[in-house]
């Protein structure tokens, strides 16, 4: 895991009191991945399991982070937000949790960069998840980001 994955945590917690209060921590980062986790205790419902509000948070916060840190490797300043997303919960979350972010398949860096550069904004669909206990997701957001760059 790079440090520049480790700064951009730290900026998401002191930024963005939600994710603060989520108690939101890197787990792992590669090229084409990023992990998130939370603990359940203060992410939890009135019926002892995750929040489906904290789910989607985190799940859009970790596919954020992916284009986020896309960008610092290249050394691209821009703001990134959520254009549109689409969630899905599958099954309950009774302990601790994490989600992963991928491009979705079909999507590819080298074609945002191209565009980004050719326009000054791309876009680029992110697919993200939280592991179920049984091997498939208890929830799922499929997400477009939209990057623009600063003037």
């Amino acid at each position: 895991m790079t440090d520049t994955a480790h700064d951009l945590i730290r900026f998401i917690r002191d930024k963005i009191p939600l994710a603060r209060a989520m108690d939101l921590e890197l787990l792992a980062h590669d090229e084409d991945r990023l992990a998130l986790r939370a603990p359940l205790a203060p992410n939890v419902n009135d019926k002892g399991c995750a929040f489906g509000g904290s789910l989607v948070s985190l799940m859009t916060l970790t596919g954020w982070g992916l284009v986020e840190l896309a960008l610092l490797a290249r050394d691209q300043h821009c703001d990134v937000f959520v254009g549109e997303s689409t969630v899905r919960y599958l099954q309950p979350v009774w302990a601790d949790f994490h989600a992963e972010a991928r491009l979705t398949a079909g999507a590819d860096w080298a074609s945002f960069f191209d565009t980004l550069q050719a326009r000054g904004k791309a876009r680029i669909e992110v697919d993200c998840s939280v592991p179920g206990t049984d091997g498939k997701p208890a929830a799922t957001l499929s997400a477009r980001f939209v990057a623009k760059r600063r003037d």
